[in-house]
C-alpha cells in the first residue's frame, strides 16, 4: 500500500464504531506514508472517519448482519478511499444543507458537508442494496517534477 501503484488494500468490517476507528487508523497510514503534511492527513482521516461512521451508523444502522467494506490505494497522483454499507441506500441531493439558516441546530448533514470540503473529488453510487462513497485526495507531483 505504501508505494503509488503497489496495489489496493480491501477488507471488509462488521457494523460498529470498533470498525470506524479500523478504517480511520488505516487512512492516516496510507496519508503518513503518502507524505501528507499534518493537516493535509488530519482532513483526509476526518473524512474517512465521517464516511465509515455514516456507513456503519446511517448505512448498516449498526446491523450485525451488513458489512462495511472499505479500500484504500495510493494510484501515485491520488489517494483514493471507497466505504461502502449494504443498508437502504442515500440519495446525496437529499441531505439537507447543514449551513442553511433552518438547518443550523439539526444534526444531519454535517458530514456530508466535511466529506466535500476535504476531499478534492467525492462520488456516490447506489449498490441496490447499499452507498458506496469514494474519496479522492490528488497528491502533489514530487517537487521539480509537474
Amino acid at each position: 500500500m505504501s508505494k503509488p501503484g503497489a496495489g489496493r488494500l480491501e477488507f471488509s468490517l462488521n457494523s460498529t464504531m470498533e470498525s470506524v476507528g479500523e478504517v480511520e487508523a488505516t487512512a492516516d497510514k496510507l496519508a503518513a506514508e503518502a507524505g501528507l503534511d499534518e493537516d493535509e492527513r488530519f482532513r483526509l482521516t476526518m473524512a474517512v472517519r465521517e464516511a465509515a461512521v455514516n456507513a456503519v451508523l446511517h448505512g448498516n444502522d449498526y446491523d450485525p448482519k451488513k458489512l462495511v467494506k472499505a479500500s484504500f490505494e495510493n494510484t501515485g497522483k491520488s489517494l483514493v478511499i471507497t466505504i461502502a454499507d449494504e443498508g437502504e441506500g442515500l440519495d446525496p441531493e437529499r441531505i439537507p444543507d447543514p449551513l442553511a439558516p433552518e438547518n443550523l441546530m439539526r444534526g444531519t448533514g454535517r458530514g456530508i458537508f466535511l466529506i466535500r470540503s476535504f476531499m478534492d473529488e467525492v462520488h456516490f453510487r447506489q449498490l441496490h442494496p447499499g452507498t458506496e462513497l469514494t474519496l479522492v485526495k490528488h497528491l502533489a507531483p514530487p517537487e521539480g517534477k509537474t
